[in-house]
This record gives C-alpha cells, structure tokens and sequence, in this order.
C-alpha cells in the first residue's frame, strides 16, 4: 500500500510563511547606521516609499525545507518519498478528491468482547462519516480522533497501557483508501482487592448481597460490569427487603506499577422493611381495594423491589394509565413501607380494525370501538362487526378485567351473526358469558382456565346426507363450556421451544324435534423444538370427539370440521372430511389432525414449509385411517407484536373438487 499524508504538506506551508516573516520584517526595519543619534526629542519619520508589486511578476524561489513536496503525477509513488501523496497519475487515488473508504481494526483479537465493536461503530468518526465521501484529509482527521476512542475503549476493557495507530493509505489493488487502527493493548489489569464497606449492617443477607455484586478480586477491570454490578446490587438489596438502601458510586485506584487496581463501594442497606399500605395519590384512577387487586403483595409481607415492578407492569398493562408513579415511602408503622401510587389516565376509546383472507372462508374484515373503562373499573366495552364476503356479525361485549382478583376476567357477549359456509347456513343469536383467566401478550400464564354459559338460539340450513335435499331447522341450544391449558412455551405468539396442552369439554343441552343432549370433547397439544438459533422445528396434534347423539341430530354449526389455516393446510376452510352428494362437507363426530413445519428465520423475516394431515369420522371416536394429507410453505414479517403469517398450501391427495391452491393470511403462528 502507499501512504498517503496530506498533512505534511499543510505543514510545510505552515513553516514556509513561519520562516519567510522575520526576513520580510528585517527588510522594513532601518540598519543600526541609519538611525539618527538621540537627543530625547522625537525626530519625524519620513514615509518610506512604497514600492508597488506587480501582480504578473513570478513569486521569489522559496527557502528548501528539507522535505520532499507531495508529487500528484509521479509514476512511481516510491520517488516521492515517504511523505508523497499518490495521485491519479499513478493510477491509485487523488489526495484532494473525495474518497470511501475502509476501516480494519488489527491486534483485536482476543481482546475484550462482542461487545467491543459495535461500541466503536457507536463513537467512531470514521463509521460515522463512512456513507459520504471525503478527501483524504478529512479522512486523516477522522482517523486520529478514532485512534483516542479506540484507546478508550480498551481502557474501558481493562487495557490502561493501550496504545493505538492510525495508518491512512491507499490499496492500489483496489483503488480504495484503507484507514488501519492498529492496537497494543498491553498488559490487561485485574482487581487486587474488591471492598464493599457497609455491607455487613445487612447481617445474615450480607453474603447474598455480595454475590449479587459478582466482581471479585482477580477479575478484569472491565468499567461496564462495575457499573453493572453496582446496578444489580441495588436490585438485590430492594429483593432482600431493603426498601430504602443506597449503594455509592464506585471508587476505583489504578495502579501502573503493578498493573492492578482496587475497587471500594460503599453500602448502606438500611432496616430491612415489610409491605404497608397503597396510598392513592392525585386524582384516583383506580381506588386502594381495586389497586391492592392489581398487586400481588399484601401488608405485612417482606418488601421485595420485584413485586413492587410487577405492579407497575399490571397497571400499565391495563391500557388505562397514560403516566405511572408508584415509589416505596417510610409507613406510618415502624419497619413498613407504604406504596405511593399516582395515575394518569390514559385516552380511553380505541377504534381498530383487521381484515384477512382464507381460502374457503372469503375475505373478512372487523371495525370495533372500545370504551376500555366504561365500567369502572376495568370494564370495557366493545362494539364490533364483521362484514366479509361469506359471515356478517354484529355484537356487543363486556370484558372486566382483574374481576375480584388478580388476572381474573369476566366475559359477557350479544352477538347477531349470518354465516354462509359451504357445509350449512346459519343466523344465530347468542348470549354467552363466562369467567376466565388467560394469557396475553405482556402476561404469558403457564396455566390458563375458563368456565362460562351459552344460550343460543340457530336457524340453520343444510342438506340431508342420503338425498342431497335441503332442509331447514331451528336449535335452542344451551351449552356449559371450560377449558384448562398448560403453556410451557417461551413465547406466546411465536414460540420457539417448549409445548403447549389445552382441553375443552362442553356438555350441551339441545331443542329440537325433542330435547338431547351430548358432550364435545377437544385435545390440543404443540411442541417446539430449537434447532438452531434461525431455526425451530414445531409439531401439533388435535383429537375431538362427540359423545351422546348422533350427527345428523346436532346442528350443523356444532359438529366438528377440518381444513384451513388454523386446521389442514392446503385445503379449503372446512373442507376435509365426508360430503354429501353435492361435494359440500357435512362436519364429524370426531376429528384427527397433525402438523408439522420447519420456522426458518432470517431477520425480520422467515419461510416455514409445512406438512399437515387429517380427517374427520362419523365416529364418536378419532381415527387414524384415510388420513388427508396438504403441504405448502409460508412466508413470516415479524413485528413487535407478533408475526403476520401468508401460506400457501396444496393437497396431496386431492379430491375431485378440492382446489389445487389454497391461501391464508393471519396474524401470529398457525399454533
């Protein structure tokens, strides 16, 4: 590479005048013989004459310096010395034109962490200056200001003898600039001794507190895990019930000589405290009873600082709270800390709106607006409807929140829908209501439950089986459904390993042409399985079954159906299963269904081939046979919310009338 320093030549210039002005000023001064003899008087001083330049006159040959002056059309950058700047006469770069160019760290290796460069992309002016051109002068400057960043930095890592260079040159393989910072760490310096004064006012929660410092004697000097130590100490001294203890800024002493250094903080943790009372503080948003709901404290109970954030979590969580404050006071009783909580309301109408598509299941788009605390407290109400090319819905919803207890939540529903399905029709009027505690995307639960009423009320039209005759009926159903889940997954929209297990039963009571019952029974189960860090293998199985009447006998919106996006992929909604003479699906007494994908991730997006399979049976019980098989691949944008899903799917064993292609559009993983 040839070096390329522009630098010495602004210096030449600089020392050239420097040494040209004490000649010009001897010129103008009058010799020691010219000057008239004192006589205390000041004598007048004629003017000089002025004598004019000539602007065309050549500039008098300036003083040789001694160094060579950079030569921008030298054919070999090797006759202009050390200091020439290559030019585009020897095909290589022009110092005064603007150029990009690359930055290499070298003596790197070993030293520090991931950490460290990212940190120098961060404060770097030469990473920061990369997306324009510049000249090589700039790029020098920028250069020497990285050179005390870099050094920076390794003394930030422990390396207080590091010492770091810069090199400016130019590739003339690639015609590019090359910026080098080459570093010598030096010797890497290490704690001599570790003190933590005060600490042992915490008596028995002394030891857990100073493992919670984690630095130790024979540790690195490393500035952030100081910083970081000193923060997880004040975390573990608000978890061991120090409501009001302070941990000091760190002092550190380096020693050159030995290459060490110690370190002292000092601690002062206070009496340990228990939990008072919640104060409401400002105008009250929430009263003390409903806030002491919200929190998983109670008085008396050791304080500890992680409760304390779950509370605040809670309360944001409600999507009520615009501003937050709630901070640990001294209580009116000795050794109690009262939780002074103010709250902010937060704009309480929501208008949102979704649309998606599946194949079998048409276009479908949903407006809604929310009062989120029409019902104080927590109860918010929504009206919605759904206009889609085959169901129209209309309804109103209740949903209270932290209903009586923490994570409780009371449901009621009034809902008008019209359903055009390929297997029935139905209008339906419902009131359901129920009683629940489930997950969300802030608060994922590992056991979830719920138990609720429907009354229902469906005029229905499909098809009888043996002739293909269409017929018209009217249900009274009255059903009494739970659920219990158990989610072992780390996520809940996009989980990545753990499994999931869920059950619903639901005895029902029904109203027509005489009066019977039956029970639904469902099985979900998924599992997932890091392969590696991009990819994740996932599984799915779901067995239901019908017990107690006949199929032909329950309404056609109640029987069990396969097929779509949540279901068999590669076919239409509802479509797998028997059919009547027609080629319309007429829903089982049980089902069976499996999948399996590959979730390949790469940034912000990912492709999932899938295989799934599945039928439905006349049985009450799940079988196994004649199995209907649908593979495709999916596409995945994830977002801050969860990943928005398209797949394409298609049967393997096709029936006569089942589509060759078949698409769906969602949001979250297909489970």
């Amino acid at each position: 590479m040839v070096p390329v320093s522009p630098r010495r030549k602004h210096a030449c210039f600089a020392m050239a005048a420097l040494l040209a002005q004490p000649a010009a000023l001897a010129a103008q001064a009058p010799s020691p013989a010219q000057k008239p003899a004192s006589t205390g008087v000041p004598e007048p001083v004629a003017p000089a004459p002025v004598e004019l330049l000539d602007p065309n006159s050549p500039l008098a040959p300036m003083a040789d310096l001694g160094v060579a002056w950079p030569d921008l059309a030298v054919s070999d950058p090797a006759e202009a010395g050390a200091a020439a700047t290559t030019g585009r006469g020897a095909g290589v770069v022009d110092a005064a034109a603007e150029q990009r160019y690359r930055i290499v760290l070298d003596g790197l290796n070993g030293v520090g962490d991931a950490r460290l460069r990212p940190r120098f992309d961060i404060a770097s002016a030469l990473v920061q200056g990369s997306g324009s051109p510049a000249n090589v002068a700039q790029i020098e400057r920028r250069a020497r200001e990285d050179e005390g960043v870099l050094a920076e930095l390794l003394r930030s890592y422990g390396y207080y003898d590091a010492e770091v260079d810069a090199r400016v040159e130019a590739d003339p393989a690639t015609r590019r600039v090359v910026v080098t910072l080459t570093a010598d760490p030096g010797a890497l310096y290490r704690f001599a001794d570790v003190t933590l004064p005060g600490l042992s006012a915490a008596a028995g929660k002394a030891p857990a507190l100073a493992d919670a410092y984690g630095v130790t004697k024979n540790q690195p000097v490393d500035a952030e895990k100081v910083l970081a130590a000193g923060d997880a100490l004040k975390t573990a001294l608000g978890r061991q019930g120090f409501a009001f203890g302070t941990v000091a800024e760190p002092e550190v002493v380096i020693n050159h000589d030995t290459r060490t250094a110690t370190l002292a903080i000092a601690v002062n943790p206070g009496v340990a405290q228990r939990f008072g009372m919640i104060r409401v503080e400002g105008s009250p948003l929430f009263s003390a009873k409903h806030l002491g709901r919200i929190a998983r404290f109670r008085p008396g109970q050791p304080y500890d600082a992680a409760l304390l954030e779950d509370y605040r979590r809670a309360l944001i969580q409600t999507g009520l709270v615009s501003t937050l404050k709630a901070v640990p006071v001294a209580g009116a009783d000795v050794g109690t800390v009262d939780i002074a909580t103010t709250l902010e309301p937060a704009p309480p109408r929501t208008i949102a709106g979704t649309a998606g598509y599946g194949t079998g299941e048409g276009i479908s788009t949903e407006v809604s607006w929310t009062h989120r605390n029409l019902i104080a407290p927590e109860g918010a109400v929504t009206v919605r409807g759904v206009l889609g090319t085959r169901e129209q819905q209309a309804g109103v919803s209740l949903r209270r929140n932290n209903f009586k207890a923490r994570d409780r939540v009371l449901t009621a529903n009034v809902t008008a829908a019209n359903i055009n399905r390929n297997a029935y029709d139905a209008r339906t009027f419902q009131l359901s209501g129920g009683l629940e505690r489930q997950s969300n995307i802030i608060w994922q639960k590992t056991w979830t439950w719920s138990v609720g009423a429907e009354l229902l009320a469906s005029d229905e039209r499909d098809t009888i089986v043996a002739t293909g005759q269409a017929r018209r009926r009217t249900f009274l159903i009255a059903a009494l459904p739970g659920t219990l889940g158990y989610d072992g997954s780390d996520d809940l929209l996009n989980p990545t390993r753990g499994f999931r297990l869920s059950g619903r039963l639901s005895p029902e009571l029904s109203l027509q042409s005489g009066t019977f019952s039956y029970a639904r029974t469902q099985m979900d189960g998924s599992a997932y399985l890091p392969v590696t860090k991009a990819v994740t293998i996932a599984g799915r199985t779901r067995l239901g079954t019908i017990v107690g009447a006949e199929r032909d006998s329950i309404a056609p919106s109640r029987r069990f159906y396969a097929g779509g996006g949540a279901s068999i992929r590669g076919y239409g909604y509802q479509a797998v299963g028997p059919v009547d003479i027609d080629g319309d699906p007429i829903g089982g007494r049980s089902l069976t269904e499996f999948s399996i994908e590959a979730r390949v991730r790469v940034g912000d997006f990912g492709i999932v081939p899938f295989l799934d399979a599945g039928n439905l049976y006349t049985s009450p019980l799940p079988r196994f046979t004649a199995l209907r098989f649908g593979t495709g691949i999916g596409a995945r944008y994830y977002t801050n919310f969860g990943p928005i899903r398209v797949d394409v799917g298609t049967p393997l064993n096709r029936r006569r009338g089942d589509a060759r292609v078949a698409v769906y559009v969602s949001l979250g993983q297909a489970f």
